[in-house]
C-alpha cells in the first residue's frame, strides 16, 4: 500500500451504521455544561471532540461493519461533513445535534474551520449553444485510453502529434474550490470534460470555452479518470452513462447529458475499503478495483489485523447489481497468532488493487497489478499480476514479483511509537501502483508490461503469467520507481520513474543504485534501454519539490506528455527523449471561474488529449509535495 493514500484528510460520509445515537436529554445537558465557556474559565475538553465521543466513536473508532474508520473522517473537509449530517447519510444518526454542535463535530473531524472554506466559485453557466455535443463521441474507453490501457492517443481522436505540439499554451483553467490537490484525470464527450474532486463534486465543463454545463455531488471524494459510455454519432437520441466511484467504495453511474444519479451501489462494505482507480468498463459490466486504507487501522497495537482482502467487482452497468467478486487473495484471512500485546494477527491480508484493469477482449480476461499484504504471514498475491476471466471473475493465472512483502503503517517510526503491528517482513512496501499494459508487438504477438514501485518493468506472456524479460529502470521507493502510469506508442515504452529520496530509506532499503529520475523508453519485445532523460534538479531546494515522476504519462504519436513533482509540465520527443516543450506550473492562472488557482506538483491521474486540447491537473499538496488547485486546457498558440 503505498502512502500516497494512507494519511490524507478524507471522511467518512457513509456512515451508514446506526450506531451513533443522539444523546439522551440528561447527556445533552451535561455535555453542554462541560463546554460552556465563561469569562473566567478555560474549556478544559474541545466541544467537537465531546460531541464525536459521545455520538461517533463507539462506530467510528470501533471497526464496526459497514462504518468507515476514522482514518475517513478527515479526509473531505468540513463542509461534505457537514452536509452528510444535514441532509445526507447522517441525517438520522445526527438528528439529535443542533445546527452549531454538527459545525463543531465537522470541524473537529476534519481539523478546519468551516469559515476557512468560504465560498466556491463557479464558472459560468453555458448557455443553449454549449450544450451536450452529439457529434463529439468519446476519445478514450477509461482511464488508460484503450481498454489495454497503453495510454495512447491517436491523431484522429487527439488531433495532436509532434509538429502541433511544439508551441503550446494554456486557453484556459479552472480552479478546485478549497483544494490543495488536483488528481482526478478528465475524460471527453459530448464536447465536455468530466472530472471528480477531492469535495466529491463531479463537473461537466465545455471543453471548448470552460462553462459550467452540470455539477454532481458524490459522497466522497473522486480521485481518478471518470469512464464515459461509447455512442453513435448519428444518434441524436443517445443517452450516455458516466461511471466513476468515491473514496469511500461506493460506485456511481450519472447521465452524461444532465448529471442525473441513474444508479449508485457500495462495491465493499469493510469498513476501510476505499476506490482509489478508475472502474473500467466493457461488454455492459462495470469492472471495479478494490483498496482499502486497513494499513493505518493497524497502527494501533490494539487493531486486530488485518481482514481486508482486495478485489475486483463485476456490476451490471444498466442497474449496478453486482454480478460477481474477484478476490486477489482466495482464502477469507483467520487467526494466524498474536501481536506482542496479545491482539490478534489475521491473515492472509492485503493485495488490494490501486490500477484500473487491463481488458483481453482476445482472450477473454482482465489484468490487474496488487499491492502489499498487510499482515505476516504474506502470501503469493501480493506484489503481483493477476489475470481473470471477464465473464465470471474466476482467477486464471498469478504472477508474483516480489514475495515476502508485508507491510502496514505500524512499521513508520514516524507515525507510532508502537510497531506491535508490523508484520515482521516490514515491507518494501513495492505494489503494482500503475495498471499493467498490454502491447501488440509488430510481429503480431502480445506481451503485458507491469511497472512497479521496485523501479522494475517486466514483460510477461499474458497467457499464462510467464516472465519473457525484466529490465531494472528505476531504483525504486516508496512512491516509486513506476508509480502511476506508464504510456506506450506501439512496440516502443516510455517509463515514468520518481525515486524520490527519503533519508531513512536509505538503510531501511540498502538501495545499491543512485535514484534515477526522470522519463526511459524501453523496447517491448526484449526490455531493451532504447533512450534516457534523466530528469534536471529545478527545485533548488524548494519545499516538497522532487525531479522525478510520479503522473501517469501519456503518448501521442511521435510525443510524450510527463507532469513532474517539481510542477514541469514537459512534452518530449519520443524517438530521443528530448523536450520540445515546458511549462512550469508553479505560479498563478486566472481562472473561468473568477478565481486565482495555483499550480504545484504533478501526480495521480494524467493528462487526456481531445480535440486538439490537452486537459492535466497540477497541485499534489500531500505526502510532502507541493500543493496547487488548477486544472488547464492547453492546445497549439493561435497563429
Amino acid at each position: 500500500m503505498s502512502i500516497r493514500v494512507a494519511l490524507i484528510p478524507l471522511l467518512a460520509v457513509l456512515l451508514v451504521s446506526a450506531c451513533s445515537r443522539p444523546p439522551e436529554p440528561q447527556e445533552q445537558a451535561e455535555l453542554q455544561a462541560e463546554t460552556e465557556v465563561s469569562d473566567a474559565a478555560v474549556v478544559e475538553v474541545d466541544a467537537g471532540e465531546a460531541l464525536y465521543q459521545q455520538n461517533c466513536a463507539a462506530c467510528h473508532d470501533q471497526a464496526v461493519y459497514k462504518a468507515p474508520s476514522r482514518t475517513f473522517l478527515a479526509m473531505l473537509g468540513p463542509t461534505n461533513v457537514l452536509e452528510a449530517m444535514e441532509s445526507g447519510l447522517m441525517q438520522d444518526q445526527a438528528a439529535g445535534l443542533d445546527g452549531d454542535q454538527k459545525q463543531l463535530v465537522a470541524e473537529y473531524v476534519t481539523g478546519q474551520s468551516l469559515a476557512d472554506a468560504g465560498d466556491i466559485p463557479q464558472p459560468p453557466v453555458c448557455d443553449d449553444t454549449q450544450g451536450f455535443d452529439v457529434t463529439q463521441i468519446p476519445v478514450s474507453h477509461g482511464w488508460g485510453v484503450d481498454r489495454k490501457n497503453t495510454r495512447f492517443q491517436p491523431e484522429q481522436s487527439g488531433g495532436l502529434t509532434l509538429d502541433e505540439m511544439q508551441d503550446l499554451e494554456v486557453k484556459w483553467s479552472f480552479a478546485y474550490p478549497n483544494a490543495i490537490q488536483a488528481r482526478s484525470q478528465p475524460v471527453f464527450g459530448g464536447g465536455a470534460i468530466y472530472f471528480g474532486s477531492n469535495d466529491g463534486t463531479v463537473r461537466a465543463l465545455d471543453a471548448k470555452t470552460g462553462c459550467l454545463r452540470w455539477t454532481f455531488k458524490a459522497n466522497g471524494e473522486v480521485r481518478n479518470a471518470l469512464v464515459i459510455s461509447p455512442w453513435d454519432a448519428s444518434d441524436e437520441a443517445a443517452d450516455p452513462v458516466i461511471y466513476f466511484a468515491d473514496i469511500v467504495a461506493r460506485v456511481y453511474a450519472v447521465g452524461a447529458r444532465d448529471g442525473q444519479l441513474r444508479w449508485s451501489t457500495k462495491a465493499d462494505d469493510h469498513p476501510d475499503a476505499t476506490i482509489t482507480a478508475a472502474v473500467a468498463l466493457y461488454d455492459n459490466k462495470v469492472y471495479v478495483p478494490v483498496s482499502s486504507l486497513e494499513v493505518v487501522s493497524a497502527l494501533s497495537p490494539q487493531y486486530a489485523c488485518c481482514t481486508f482482502r482486495g478485489s475486483v467487482v463485476g456490476l451490471d452497468a444498466n442497474t449496478g447489481l453486482q454480478l460477481w467478486k474477484a478476490y486477489t487473495i482466495d482464502e477469507t484471512p483467520t487467526k494466524a497468532g498474536e501481536n506482542r500485546v496479545g491482539t490478534d494477527i489475521i491473515a492472509p491480508s492485503g493485495a488490494p488493487v490501486w490500477n484500473s484493469p487491463t481488458i483481453d477482449e482476445e482472450r477473454g480476461r482482465f489484468y490487474i497489478g496488487t499491492g502489499e499484504n498487510y499482515s505476516s504471514p504474506s502470501d503469493g498475491n501480493s506484489d503481483a499480476i493477476i489475470a481473470f476471466d471477464l465473464q465470471s471473475g474466476d482467477k486464471l493465472w498469478t504472477s508474483q514479483k516480489t514475495t515476502g512483502d508485508a507491510w502496514n503503517v505500524a512499521c513508520l517510526s514516524d507515525y507510532t511509537s508502537d510497531d506491535s503491528n508490523c508484520p515482521e517482513e516490514n515491507g518494501p512496501d513495492y505494489d503494482f501502483g500503475s495498471s499493467p499494459m498490454l502491447i501488440t508487438l509488430d510481429d503480431g504477438s502480445d506481451i503485458l508490461i507491469g511497472g512497479q514501485k521496485s523501479g522494475q518493468v517486466v514483460g510477461l506472456n499474458p497467457d499464462d503469467g510467464s516472465v519473457v524479460w525484466k529490465n531494472q529502470v528505476g531504483r525504486g521507493g516508496v512512491q516509486g520507481g513506476v508509480h502511476f502510469g506508464m504510456a506506450a506508442e506501439g512496440q516502443r515504452l516510455y517509463i515514468p520513474i520518481n525515486d524520490m529520496v527519503y533519508p531513512e530509506d536509505e538503510t531501511r532499503y540498502n538501495y545499491t543504485i543512485d535514484p534515477q529520475p526522470g522519463l526511459y523508453a524501453i523496447d517491448a519485445a526484449s526490455g531493451e534501454n532504447l533512450w534516457a532523460f534523466e530528469s534536471p534538479d529545478v527545485c533548488d531546494g524548494i519545499e516538497g519539490c522532487d525531479p522525478g515522476i510520479s503522473h501517469a504519462i501519456n503518448a501521442v504519436p511521435g510525443a510524450v506528455i510527463a507532469g513532474y513533482l517539481s510542477g514541469m509540465l514537459r512534452v518530449h520527443d519520443g524517438a530521443n527523449g528530448e523536450v520540445i516543450w515546458a511549462l512550469d506550473t508553479t505560479r498563478e492562472f486566472s481562472t473561468v471561474s473568477g478565481a486565482i488557482a495555483h499550480g504545484g506538483s504533478f501526480s495521480g491521474g494524467g493528462a487526456i488529449v481531445a480535440d486538439g486540447l490537452i486537459y492535466v491537473n497540477s497541485g499534489y499538496g500531500i505526502y510532502g509535495h507541493m500543493p496547487g488547485n488548477v486544472l488547464l486546457a492547453i492546445g497549439p498558440k493561435d497563429n
